[in-house]
């Protein structure tokens, strides 16, 4: 078998992606092909961001090869995704989520402090309380609530919501969630520009079906970047809760993060710190407390911003156990560690009841441009 180059050109010519009206071929979207007898390489840059869309893709390439070359034709397609060059500048301007009372932002200034733990935690402990709750995994590049919430194998379901065609989240312990985790397999890296990012997270949040949520609780990644501005711009938050150790360099970045929300252009209420992993006790010494990471450290830089500090976890081998096997430790309601997260629970609610009685609501974020210094 020797395929030829204008063979599988003429196949490409019947592909398009959704929503082009052009194949892509005329839209200059095939940037290369190679063929080496029954080997078909070809890359192809597509503008749509949605993993799913990538998907059909590569599944209609290989369709219209194997109809139209040859059906035992070897092809390996490598697509690559840009965002058009309006869509790096012009992102969704956001308005209220229908049925969504309360938009809690969960952000840390950097990794591996157990945000995503906490975030999980909370959830399960304010559903527990009798409150609507949905978690959206806005971690893009390393998202884990479908691990924490042991819905690894889960699908979003489509469905038709007044006219309009929304994804419905997964539901695990009476929590709705939506991860990007969700379209990516574990192996599988997302190696997307802060664009495409943004995009996803709009969909994730904006082209779903929430129903009535009380507390929408968003894991953001790490840091300060364009997913945290793409946020507060998309959608009116209602505050940010900032999760840190108490070592000295995961405290200045956590100022960092208080300071990013409380910028002039983006004014996001932040309803308090959250100190993670204070200190540890051995199951043999229940009276003892060490202090690993430091002692105090997130509770005077609270002290010293002027915020409240929400709760204190401890440092305890079963929140990591729990959240590895997809069972939060807030489940197992008799545990030091899950009344840890109900406290966190209550002074949440109560900030939250406090922000909202003192406070207009929040309006998204007019931004500009990707370095947010204008509104």
């Amino acid at each position: 078998m020797n395929i030829q180059k204008k063979q599988v050109e003429q196949a490409l010519n019947s592909v398009k992606v959704k929503g082009d009206e052009k194949s892509l071929i005329e839209n200059g979207l095939v940037t290369n092909i190679v063929v080496f007898g029954d080997e078909v390489n070809i890359d192809v840059t597509i503008h749509n961001p949605t993993l799913h869309a990538k998907k059909q893709v590569e599944v209609d390439i290989l369709k219209a090869i194997h109809k139209e070359v040859h059906p035992k034709a070897k092809i390996t397609t490598r697509i690559t995704v840009e965002a058009k060059q309006e869509e790096a500048v012009n992102l969704i301007r956001g308005a209220e989520i229908e049925g969504v009372k309360n938009i809690i932002a969960v952000a840390s200034g950097k990794g591996g402090v157990g945000k995503s733990t906490v975030t999980a935690n909370l959830a399960i402990a304010l559903q527990q309380k009798g409150y609507k709750v949905g978690v959206v995994d806005a971690d893009i590049y390393g998202p884990s609530q479908h691990i924490m919430f042991d819905v690894e194998k889960s699908r979003p379901q489509a469905s038709n919501v007044n006219g309009k065609p929304v994804m419905l989240p997964v539901e695990s312990y009476g929590v709705k969630l939506l991860s990007i985790g969700f379209f990516a397999p574990g192996s599988q890296a997302v190696v997307w520009r802060g664009p495409m990012a943004t995009k996803a997270l709009n969909q994730l949040i904006k082209d779903s079906y929430w129903g009535e949520i009380d507390y929408l609780l968003i894991d953001l990644p790490p840091g300060t970047g364009d997913i945290h501005l793409s946020l507060v711009q998309a959608v009116p938050v209602t505050g940010a809760v900032i999760v840190s150790t108490p070592q000295t360099i995961a405290l200045a970045d956590a100022k960092k993060g208080v300071g990013m929300f409380q910028l002039d252009t983006i004014q996001v209420p932040v309803l308090g710190l959250v100190e993670n992993m204070a200190y540890f006790t051995p199951e043999e010494l229940p009276e003892n407390k060490y202090y690993i990471f430091g002692k105090d450290g997130t509770k005077n830089l609270a002290d010293d911003l002027n915020l409240p500090l929400l709760a204190e976890i401890p440092l305890v081998q079963g929140v990591r156990e729990a959240a590895d096997i997809g069972r939060p430790v807030a489940l197992q309601e008799d545990t030091d560690s899950a009344k840890a997260f109900v406290k966190l629970a209550d002074n949440l609610i109560d900030q939250v009841t406090s922000r909202n009685e003192k406070l207009d609501p929040t309006e998204a974020v007019k931004i500009t441009n990707m370095d947010g210094c204008s509104s």
